[in-house]
């Protein structure tokens, strides 16, 4: 039996964006059972107007013999035109999509006339709540919507009014990261040599014996001042000399228009504390060793769909301390009355993000990797094309006593907490290993082919 094609429209998976590196991911752990076409979008790609043949690199990568997939490199995420003519050239059985609906706004407007002939599946996601009902139209064109957070399945079934879902058709399918290049590093590993390498390019100081751990953009969302400010009040309610062997390790750009100037930050605002930029393009191999050199990640993201750079570190056998938003409740294995949060849990809670109602209730209880922060203030955020979301942010104090926390902990029990964090992401609970998610998105896509039925040539309308 010939296998199906999908025509994927995101990030070129060659690129080291979160959309790329999650495309690769799912696609290098599916192409045995999928054949594949991707229509790559990048910023000015220099590859733009070529043609990708990436068989016999794939077949090398996965050892799957009869691995097809093919690449078209594009700037930005593409038109109408070139869909059409990718289609009549490859005769894809479905198209994928994933990131922004805004991105796709041209293929919502063919939606009838692809959807006639083969589905429309999007892998998606949503920060927060208010229930965005301007999606409503982008949510009623895709015939699967797999959502990356269990928050985002109750969003997509309160604005899809008109079409309401079903559990086949909107599903949980949470990101998935790889146990082969993110994984603890034992003190008798042979790797432990690349660590003590990191450290050498670093410059980091040898009397430095706790590490915190920041690897996001440096954009306003991510708060990436609000980190320096918790570090800083972390090591001030230490005494110097304690303070002088903690350092904070930040993986991002120093300096970014759509951020701050972070050199500028810690220089004027933590004058004294130590503070290490790494804003070199690294491999999965030495991102996991700047996990395994951390005692504990940390993300304060006030909006965050889902949060890569924590989960790789659970994979990797470190802990967080993460902001209560988004797809980060994902991964503190929240329990209600000791029963591991459902995605149609969240039908009724909508979000853990209200501290008034949740953050001291004796009933919710979550995993010992993590240190959860509460947000002290919610705002309604907005634009023209987004008009409100909710903009969920933690006090930097806050999450300086959550990183104090970890830091009063015995090592050996630190280093268990983060092996219990490892557990949970690798379990069939959390789904949130590679090997999970790409059986997801076959199980789910196959069972959408199943029941799936084309759209009607017209629609008829009532006056």
């Amino acid at each position: 039996m010939a296998k199906k094609k999908i025509l994927l429209l995101s990030d070129d998976l060659r690129m080291s964006s979160g959309v790329g590196v999650m495309s690769r991911e799912f696609v290098m752990g599916t192409i045995h059972h999928y054949d594949w076409v991707q229509l790559g979008g990048a910023i000015k790609h220099p590859d733009a107007g070529k043609v990708i043949n990436m068989n016999d690199a794939t077949k090398q990568t996965t050892g799957v013999d009869d691995a097809s997939l093919t690449i078209y490199p594009t700037d930005g995420y593409g038109s109408q035109e070139i869909v059409r003519e990718i289609m009549l050239r490859e005769t894809p059985d479905a198209i994928l999509h994933y990131t922004d609906p805004r991105f796709w706004g041209w293929l919502y407007e063919m939606e009838h006339e692809i959807r006639q002939n083969i589905p429309i599946f999007y892998y998606n996601i949503w920060d927060d709540w208010p229930a965005p009902h301007y999606n409503e139209f982008f949510y009623e064109c895709s015939d699967l919507i797999m959502n990356i957070s269990k928050q985002t399945v109750a969003i997509v079934k309160e604005v899809a009014k008109q079409k309401p879902r079903t559990d086949w058709d909107c599903t949980y399918l949470p990101h998935g990261v790889s146990n082969v290049y993110f994984k603890p590093i034992s003190p008798f590993d042979g790797e432990q040599t690349m660590l003590t390498e990191m450290r050498r390019q670093l410059n980091i100081d040898s009397k430095v014996e706790f590490i915190v751990f920041y690897n996001n953009r440096n954009i306003r969302r991510k708060n990436p001042g609000d980190v320096v400010l918790a570090f800083k009040t972390f090591c001030d309610m230490l005494s110097k000399e304690q303070a002088n062997k903690c350092a904070l390790i930040m993986h991002t750009q120093p300096r970014d228009e759509n951020g701050t100037d972070l050199p500028v930050v810690a220089s004027k605002l933590a004058p004294d504390c130590r503070i290490y930029f790494s804003d070199k393009k690294i491999e999965p191999s030495q991102l996991n060793c700047l996990y395994n050199l951390a005692d504990v990640t940390i993300n304060m993201a006030s909006n965050e769909g889902f949060g890569l750079g924590t989960c790789e570190s659970l994979m990797a056998g470190t802990p967080i301390v993460v902001n209560v938003t988004g797809g980060l409740q994902d991964q503190c294995g929240f329990k209600l009355n000791d029963k591991l949060l459902t995605a149609n849990d969240y039908d009724e809670i909508h979000s853990l993000h209200d501290d008034r109602k949740w953050k001291d209730n004796p009933d919710l209880t979550w995993g010992e990797w993590v240190n959860p922060i509460w947000p002290s203030n919610r705002s309604l955020a907005g634009s023209i094309p987004t008009p409100y979301i909710f903009d969920d942010r933690c006090r930097f104090d806050d999450a300086a006593d959550a990183i104090k926390e970890w830091y009063d902990m015995d090592k050996d029990k630190r280093d268990e907490c983060g092996k219990l964090g490892h557990e949970f992401v690798m379990g069939s609970d959390s789904m949130m290993s590679a090997t999970s998610m790409s059986q997801n998105f076959i199980d789910q896509m196959d069972t959408t082919f199943d029941k799936w039925k084309p759209r009607k040539r017209y629609s008829i309308y009532k006056a």
